[in-house]
């Protein structure tokens, strides 16, 4: 009888350890939260009063954000549609992921925030008619994803997919909105395509889809913002890397103050009085009072992150540090949107101030982001390139 060989042991195999990944092994939803920090720079540089943002340094200024913007966005997408077809494994583990599952909702707010750029100020490079192709293009993408990501990240949650450690009585946090923004996202940079439509049904129909979008987002971000404001008051802040993470209940609160003013300027386009001077009344009614909210919002976020970055071991770098830069520029947008509605200069001056601060996040944002790089261990893919 012949003795064969003992087989030998199989060892399991176990994950590579972050600081070891490579660029396209690392990427994850969340990187795609820099492509809309630096995206929004260029619409809310063109939203701002007139007397500034017909400049022709802010102009370009704007200009270079969206190509920045633009660039960030096709690298990114390639790493992650490469993820997707070489480490498939590991592109699956996203959404199985208690927190990273959440950032689904920045792949799609990143077309949008390009394609919206691009209809504002890439005409500028590439032409009137190559920039509302591209940007139907992207707005078509973008909402279809953010729809998907509405609907499959609350599911996740409902049928256990993203584990116990999301149904913790203190598992909220503010990544939980970014699913669910998106809608909203596709409503306010909609609006710039409605004189892009034939007049009619068809430009009727986008009219009440983007006032659709606009409630599935505003519903259910207002669901969210309870329960996080909720967890807040009864279990306090959350881990220090989250804690910029508060910063994006500002992304549905601006965002739904422009989506009503843009919309609702260009409902004359759709509708015929009284229901188009209704619809453009509601920008301003809805508007002041939610962004009232708003700042007292952004008051209460800046407070509590300097008191997480005094407090040890501090604040340390993660991508969470984007949340610094798009829900503020949403402020922005918002704040000038009121502006032109109502004439008020001082809304006109908040929403300079709110740029200040959008250009500020973003460079706090930029700089951790380059340092974490430039001291990583691994020079490729760092050890915090995977983690929120």
């Amino acid at each position: 009888m012949t003795h064969l060989p003992p087989r030998p042991a199989i060892r399991p195999t176990r994950p590579r350890p972050t600081e070891n990944l490579t660029l396209v092994e690392a990427i994850a939803p969340n990187w795609f939260a820099a492509v809309m920090g630096t995206g929004i720079i260029a619409t809310a540089a063109v939203a701002l009063p007139r007397g500034l943002s017909t400049t022709p340094g802010v102009r370009d200024f704007a200009v270079g954000a969206w190509l920045l913007a633009t660039t960030m966005l096709v690298l990114m997408t390639g790493a992650f549609a490469a993820q997707w077809i070489s480490h498939r494994d590991r592109a699956r583990s996203h959404h199985r992921h208690p927190v990273v599952a959440h950032f689904y909702g920045a792949p799609p707010m990143a077309l949008l925030t390009v394609g919206a750029g691009t209809l504002l100020v890439g005409e500028d490079v590439i032409g009137a008619h190559a920039a509302v192709t591209v940007a139907w293009t992207l707005w078509l993408i973008g909402t279809a994803l953010g729809l998907a990501s509405a609907l499959a990240v609350p599911y996740w949650h409902i049928t256990g997919a993203l584990g116990d450690d999301s149904r913790r009585p203190d598992a909220a946090f503010g990544g939980w909105l970014m699913p669910v923004v998106p809608p909203m996202v596709s409503a306010a940079t909609g609006a710039a395509l409605l004189p892009h439509v034939p007049a009619g049904q068809p430009r009727l129909t986008l009219l009440l889809t983007l006032y659709g979008l606009f409630g599935i987002s505003l519903i259910a971000s207002g669901l969210v913002v309870t329960q996080l404001w909720g967890r807040l008051l009864r279990h306090g802040l959350p881990p220090a890397k989250l804690v910029p993470t508060l910063w994006i209940v500002l992304g549905p609160l601006g965002q739904s103050v422009t989506a009503a003013n843009a919309v609702g300027r260009r409902a004359d386009l759709a509708v015929t009085d009284p229901l188009a001077t209704a619809l453009r009344t509601l920008g301003a009614v809805y508007g002041l009072p939610v962004l009232g909210f708003a700042l007292l919002w952004a008051v209460l976020s800046l407070t509590l992150t300097l008191r997480t970055a005094r407090t040890a071991p501090g604040l340390p770098f993660a991508p969470t540090w984007w949340a610094f830069t798009f829900p503020v520029g949403t402020c922005v947008t918002g704040a000038a949107g009121l502006a032109s509605a109502t004439g008020a200069q001082a809304l006109e001056w908040l929403a300079v101030a709110l740029f200040t601060g959008l250009l500020t996040g973003w460079i706090v944002a930029a700089a951790g982001s380059l340092n974490a790089w430039r001291t990583a261990r691994h020079p490729v893919a760092p050890a915090w390139a995977y983690t929120i």
